[in-house]
């Protein structure tokens, strides 16, 4: 049985601007948006850093190995993206009756009025995740897009509609658009 060992390594050109220091498994990404860290410590990929290239390496040679790998390249492909043009998730605030405000208050979500309840719900900002109310829409923005959807589907997941019928409550809040760049 014989395997390419070429298959189960992936190296990654550096882009121009982002600068990347590794301690162990976290690595450091520091780019013109921003920077951010990634810690590798739990997914099994040998990295090496060395002259503006980033070696990945799968730990065995089976299947799920080379699909381990493929997964890490792209984290650090879409953490390279994200440095460099960042990311926006457009978000719907959807009510039939009772209108629905989102508020920013330090790193917490208020939304309120939803459903005409007293109390409003509250959800946290993942990451370094922007978040601008406008009228009917929230924007977010970040660098890292898996704090940015991870703030959406807290979102979504605090307006979810309980013990009614989903079909015809459909109050909450939506994302209708993903899309690289950030804006304004």
């Amino acid at each position: 049985m014989s395997t390419k060992l070429e298959e189960f390594q992936e190296i990654l050109e550096i882009p121009e601007g982002i600068n990347i220091t590794m301690k162990k498994h976290m690595i450091q990404f520091q780019g013109p948006l921003g920077k951010t860290f990634k810690s590798f410590k739990k997914i099994p990929v040998d990295i090496e850093l060395s002259d503006g290239k980033l070696t990945l390496k799968a730990q065995g040679t089976r299947k799920r190995d080379y699909s381990i790998l493929h997964t890490a390249r792209s984290l650090i492909r879409n953490i390279f993206e994200g440095l460099i043009e960042g990311y926006t998730i457009k978000m719907k605030v959807v009510y039939a009756h009772f209108p629905i405000t989102v508020k920013v208050k330090e790193k917490t979500i208020l939304i309120e009025n939803f459903q005409g309840e007293r109390a409003p719900r509250t959800t946290t900002i993942v990451g370094n995740t922007k978040i601008i109310p406008k009228g009917d829409d929230v924007i977010l923005t970040g660098e890292v897009w898996t704090d940015i959807t991870q703030t959406a589907a807290n979102i979504e997941q605090k307006t979810k509609v309980k013990n009614k019928d989903h079909r015809v409550f459909l109050d909450g809040i939506y994302v209708y658009e993903k899309k690289k760049g950030i804006e304004k």
